[in-house]
């Protein structure tokens, strides 16, 4: 691989997983890009990792987002772990696609993974090529933007590269490398991987480089390893109630896609709903719905609870005191999402302070939402408008209307028992209720100009309207309204 001295120094890392973790990973390499190009750079997240982005948005950068220059400090490594996927445990995974160069150290001192993602084959390929086609890459580019914008904690994507050759798909498809930005990469099945094998001390490594990086507080407790478990499922948690809040479905919650941290990582088959339906699903491999929308809590908790099994020889040397415990916190797992998740409809209605009916107010707003088949995103948008005077935007997307107006006139009584101005209430809704998300039809069609027509300008619109999510646009209507109803449903796949 080619060494390029003017841009090593661009890169200060600092490589604690290497250093900490040494069974946990194989070294590897990128595969060369015969011609690389560089087709978005993201100029922000480049000046919070404290990167020059003047450096890195060029030829020189493009080399580096290639995979064709290692940057100096960088220590390329494929990540081994293994996972439950749709239920089924694979003992083996990792990374077949993506190689993490090393760690920078933000300007507000966290630390932070770089990982190319599609950049060619690995010891963990199990047959595949390693390699991302162009529209998966700026689909997650475009959806991890969003997402982060929207308040989401979140991988980020720093740039999206085409490599110059084809990749066999279906068809031939322009190859692609995206540079994902994490807290760190460590998954519930990175945990599973030694956990399986029975190699407790290397459960023990992880769980304390884990609680080192990420939940410090933990070791004040008289049982770290409990406590840092609780963290994680705090953090989970309030994760998926942010999704629910949204009408964002993960589509694929195995749990080798699911962060120690607490972000949203691996954007394949997901996609914010428009009509609300408490069963959607659009994984085309989510043959059975496991992973619909209303199904996303209760995977939570199942996909803590492997967590749960792989720290048992840590929280306690009695095995059934350690599983009493484990058991006793995933439990509360569906106690602390409700909380968050009721936490989030509230402030989505407007709602600052709590009573008991709050949680059959917003149960039944949904109910009404699913029987007209209303937009989740615009019902929450325009109920301020309501608030104001205007309830025409809302109304039009009830054919129910007899059972809005009740569910109204209950909700208007609600908001007027907290004697703050409806001004206010509107406000505030307005910085929550997002007027714009990727909405299916217009993703697919920015993803088709870029990859059909090497035309990236409806891309780039589409994420400069995605990255002010709240603040609606005189012009732009056409990016909040919904997609066409179509024949069949809309459906996502696995690409990156």
């Amino acid at each position: 691989m080619k060494m390029q001295k003017p841009v090593g120094t661009v890169f200060s890392f600092d490589n604690s997983f290497s250093r900490s973790l040494q069974s946990f990973y194989v070294h590897s390499k990128a595969d060369a890009a015969p011609a690389p190009k560089l087709l978005q750079f993201n100029d922000s997240l480049a000046k919070e990792l404290g990167l020059e982005p003047s450096m890195l948005n060029s030829e020189a950068g493009s080399e580096i987002f290639s995979g064709n220059v290692i940057p100096e400090g960088a220590e390329p490594l494929a990540q081994i772990y293994a996972g439950h996927q749709f239920g089924g445990f694979s003992p083996q995974l990792g990374d077949g696609r993506a190689l993490l160069l090393g760690e920078v150290i933000d300007i507000l001192g966290l630390r932070r993974d770089i990982q190319l993602k599609g950049s060619g084959r690995t010891p963990f390929s199990r047959g595949g090529d390693g390699k991302a086609t162009l529209g998966p890459v700026l689909r997650e580019y475009l959806i991890a933007e969003s997402m982060h914008a929207l308040g989401v904690p979140t991988t980020r994507a720093l740039a999206a590269v085409t490599t110059g050759e084809v990749v066999n798909r279906e068809k031939l498809l322009p190859g692609a490398v995206l540079t994902r930005v994490a807290s760190s990469h460590i998954r519930i099945g990175t945990f599973q991987f030694f956990a399986a094998r029975g190699k407790t001390e290397k459960v023990r490594e992880l769980a304390d480089y884990a609680i080192t990086r990420h939940y410090p507080a933990a070791t004040s407790f008289d049982n770290p390893y409990l406590a840092f478990f609780k963290s994680v499922t705090e953090a989970q948690a309030a994760l998926v109630a942010h999704w629910m809040s949204l009408g964002f479905i993960h589509g694929v919650m195995n749990t080798d896609n699911m962060t120690i941290s607490g972000e949203t990582i691996d954007y394949g088959p997901c996609a914010f709903m428009d009509n609300y339906s408490a069963q959607t699903v659009f994984s085309s491999i989510d043959t059975h719905g496991r992973y619909a929308y209303a199904n996303q809590p209760s995977i939570l908790s199942w996909n803590l609870a492997r967590l749960a099994e792989t720290l048992i020889p840590l929280v306690d040397s009695d095995k059934d005191v350690a599983i009493r415990l484990l058991t006793d916190a995933v439990q509360d797992v569906e106690h602390i999402y409700e909380s968050q998740w009721l936490d989030a409809m509230r402030l989505k209605l407007g709602l600052w302070t709590k009573i008991p009916n709050d949680l059959e107010l917003i149960n039944d707003l949904l109910s009404v939402m699913e029987d007209s088949h209303a937009d989740f995103t615009l019902v929450f948008r325009h109920l301020s408008k309501f608030l104001r005077g205007d309830s025409s935007k809302l109304r039009q997307h009830f054919n129910a209307s007899d059972s809005f107006d009740t569910w109204s006139k209950r909700w208007l009584s609600r908001i007027k028992s907290e004697e703050i101005e409806a001004e206010t209430h509107a406000l505030a809704m307005d910085r929550i209720n997002p007027i714009y998300i990727p909405r299916n039809h217009k993703v697919e069609e920015s993803l088709y100009a870029a990859v059909e027509h090497n035309n990236m300008k409806p891309f780039s619109r589409l994420l400069e309207i995605l990255s002010h999510p709240f603040d609606e646009v005189q012009g732009s209507e056409e990016y909040s309204r919904p997609g066409p109803q179509l024949a069949t449903p809309y459906q996502t796949f696995c690409g990156t």
